[in-house]
């Protein structure tokens, strides 16, 4: 399952790079639009579709596949240890840079929007370097080490950080603004329903990754700085602790 997520990561970036929409797609396999999107949210490409559209960019499914397994090849980190995240959560500069760094920022972008100059970038660089996130290349052009699924730890040092330090912050607005949203439900689902949400949970998540990853080529204006915050648990309000009997599950 993860190889094919990764290919049909592999076909929209080929799409993408060959000037194709999903439009083109739904015309060429004789769908509608909607139904292309479904396919690729659940990667339910069929050979058939999946070389029909190869014929569209002019390539072949082996084309996919070899771009798919350079890809693979790239070394780089997946997650750092508790004690390497640690050392940027101790230092919120250097977290800064860190997260400003995996989204594209380079050394001049740093300077130009922060109070940042020169040697303390380059400062802060050399210890993303060392932590082999990024190579520090000549010209202090920036290099990034990591794989396209890094993560920072379950409950570890950073997602902690956010948690005791940010989550206030963030949750510090009406969400009415262009291009915020809050959106709080509550229901209930059985075991099979909830393997299946948190199935698609995780597919909204490498779409997102997925964006990011192609606008990291954009220039910096034309981004913008957007924090997702997914979570769901089983649980009960303390606020009617009072008022519920013990049989009561929700």
């Amino acid at each position: 399952m993860a190889q094919t997520a990764q290919l049909m990561s592999v076909l929209k970036q080929s799409l993408k790079l060959h000037g194709f929409s999903y439009r083109d797609v739904a015309q060429q396999l004789n769908l509608s639009e909607a139904s292309v999107k479904r396919l690729f949210s659940a990667n339910a490409f069929s050979l058939v579709r999946l070389d029909s559209v190869c014929q569209m960019m002019g390539l072949e499914i082996s084309d996919l596949v070899a771009e798919m397994n350079q890809q693979t090849k790239v070394i780089g980190v997946s997650k750092l240890t508790e004690k390497e995240e640690e050392e940027l959560a101790a230092d919120p500069v250097l977290l800064l840079v860190t997260v400003c760094v995996l989204n594209g920022w380079t050394l001049v972008e740093l300077t130009e929007h922060y109070h940042l100059n020169p040697t303390q970038c380059v400062h802060y660089l050399a210890t993303l370097d060392r932590l082999k996130l990024i190579t520090l290349l000549p010209m202090n052009h920036i290099q990034l080490c990591v794989t396209a699924n890094f993560t920072w730890r379950k409950n570890g040092p950073i997602q902690q950080f956010f948690q005791d330090k940010l989550a206030a912050d963030f949750f510090d607005t009406g969400f009415d603004r262009d291009h915020e949203q809050l959106t709080v439900i509550n229901g209930m689902l059985t075991e099979s329903d909830m393997i299946i949400f948190q199935r698609k949970c995780r597919q909204l998540v490498q779409e997102f990754e997925e964006l990011n990853h192609e606008a990291r080529s954009l220039p910096l204006p034309e981004r913008k700085g957007m924090t997702i915050v997914l979570a769901a648990r089983n649980w009960q309000y303390g606020l009617f602790d009072d008022i519920r009997k013990s049989t009561l599950i929700v």
